[in-house]
């Protein structure tokens, strides 16, 4: 009786499973005893954003107090040098700082490590401060403006229309777009609405709108 030959292994099949094998991907998560949340807790960088407030605050306080000091204090000096401006490029100028603030600030919204964001809102929310304080922004602004600056008042009316211009070109922008998040239905086509590119569409162009309300619907001339 013959003795069946035994199955031998063939080398070449061996090196293509083993070359199968080596083929999976090496973890790239490094073994840790530290949880999720520590991982987390590690990257947050709570000093990062107690200096990153200070600086929001010193960005609002500061401008403010020192555009305020000059109105009140240098009125004559501000009169003399600024009488030559126009009120509808005093309001352009007023109105462009604050869209500028906004913008910043939405770009640090939807992404929290961009700097760019973070420079151009801090530089737009201290420029829209100051002017304020130059301007003696309040809702009832053209009281103040006339008494501290009397005939030339209109300028700074002007200034102060701008940044309320912009800011509620940017409530109704929020109400529009939470009403679009809530109202279109995420397999209707109308849905493109709510994505990023045509949300920055929709805020400039509501506040391309309240700026030429500002300049040319007649309210330089009421205040």
């Amino acid at each position: 009786m013959t003795k069946a030959p035994e199955a031998t292994a063939d080398p070449a099949n061996e090196n293509e499973v083993q070359a199968e094998v080596s083929k999976h991907p090496v973890a790239s998560i490094p073994t840790t005893d530290l949880s999720l949340a520590d991982i987390e807790r590690s990257r947050s960088r709570p000093m990062r954003w107690v200096a990153y407030v200070v600086l929001v605050l010193a960005a609002i306080i500061g401008p403010y107090w020192l555009g305020r000091m000059l109105a009140t204090n240098h009125t004559e000096w501000l009169v003399s040098h600024l009488s030559m401006l126009e009120p509808r490029g005093v309001a352009l100028v007023a109105w462009a700082v604050t869209v500028m603030a906004f913008t910043g600030l939405a770009l640090v919204i939807v992404e929290t490590r961009n700097r760019i964001g973070h420079i151009v809102f801090i530089a737009g929310l201290a420029a829209e401060q100051f002017i304020g304080g130059l301007c003696l922004l309040r809702l009832d602004f053209w009281y103040s403006t006339y008494v501290i600056y009397g005939d030339s008042a209109p300028l700074a009316n002007a200034a102060n229309l701008g940044i309320i211009a912009a800011g509620i070109a940017v409530a109704v922008y929020a109400v529009v777009f939470v009403g679009l998040l809530v109202l279109i239905r995420k397999d209707s086509p109308l849905n493109v609405l709510t994505r990023s590119w045509a949300s920055y569409l929709l805020f400039f162009a509501l506040e391309v709108v309240a700026l030429f309300v500002v300049l040319f619907g007649g309210l330089l001339t009421v205040v």
